[in-house]
């Protein structure tokens, strides 16, 4: 008897053992225990990103980066502003960035090639060139041609810019070889040597012709057709931020960036 008393006692003890710690994983009595946690719902790329961009996308960058930032609470957008050759050969050269959007194919070809490039460039944007005179046109100028008359100061993007290589290509397409009395590192450099009253016209992108206002009188030519920009944008495979670098990318490509992309006169690629 006393062995089986001892059995029905330890019985006993272990069922009431088993009651408790079922008991204690209960998730209704009065202390706020909790059953076992919801899982996390995914958030949003956050990250401080450096984002190099074509000069001419400095307006509608700017607006894109206070919408990530505000959309991504926590992060900050960075942004550098040259003339694409410029940028590429930073990145080239190991300046740390995040994301390259380019004026243009063939430099972000160069970041492509030296491996620096995550994934595939996605294209964009486009723009075309316009002339740009002071308020008025006071030289009269109707046609790229008449960029040649005699008296005439013409300011240029450098070869090596996008805006230079477009305006070689309508060189060839109208005949007419410009001599300008400079040649810039990047369009706004163009735009702001017209507006200080430098020069007499300067070929910059209608971007940038809509962007300066009154401050100059933009003059169409034909000719530009044949010398259209696509922009391209890609996250770089340095980025020590790779989802918020995307997440960018993701903006700008997406409807949010294309309408202000569209507002600035940007055209879609």
């Amino acid at each position: 008897m006393r062995m089986s008393w001892r059995r029905a006692t330890t019985g006993a003890a272990a069922a009431a053992l088993g009651l408790g710690l079922l008991t204690g994983c209960g998730s209704n009595d009065d202390s706020g225990a909790s059953g076992p946690a919801e899982p996390a719902s995914a958030s949003a790329p956050v990250g401080d990103i450096t984002v190099f961009a074509a000069a001419s996308l400095k307006g509608t960058f700017t607006e894109l980066g206070q919408m990530y930032e505000t959309a991504n609470p926590g992060s900050h957008v960075e942004f550098s502003f040259a003339g694409s050759s410029d940028l590429a050969a930073q990145l080239d050269q190991g300046a740390s960035a995040d994301v390259f959007a380019s004026a243009d194919t063939d430099n972000m070809t160069k970041v492509v090639d030296a491996g620096l490039v995550e994934g595939s460039p996605v294209d964009f944007a486009t723009n075309t060139l316009t002339i740009v005179t002071a308020p008025g046109n006071p030289k009269g100028i109707t046609s790229f041609a008449d960029l040649n008359r005699e008296g005439t100061l013409v300011v240029t993007c450098a070869p090596q810019v996008p805006c230079g290589s477009a305006t070689q290509k309508v060189e060839t397409a109208s005949g007419v070889d410009l001599s300008p009395v400079s040649e810039e590192s990047s369009v706004t450099d163009v735009l702001n040597k017209v507006t200080a009253g430098q020069a007499d016209a300067g070929l910059v992108y209608v971007t940038d012709a809509a962007s300066a206002g009154d401050k100059v009188t933009a003059v169409a030519f034909p000719e530009a057709a044949q010398a259209v920009n696509n922009y391209r944008i890609a996250t770089l495979s340095a980025s020590k931020t790779p989802d918020a670098a995307q997440g960018f990318v993701d903006l700008v490509t997406g409807p949010d960036g294309q309408a202000v992309l569209a507002r600035a006169g940007f055209a879609q690629p």
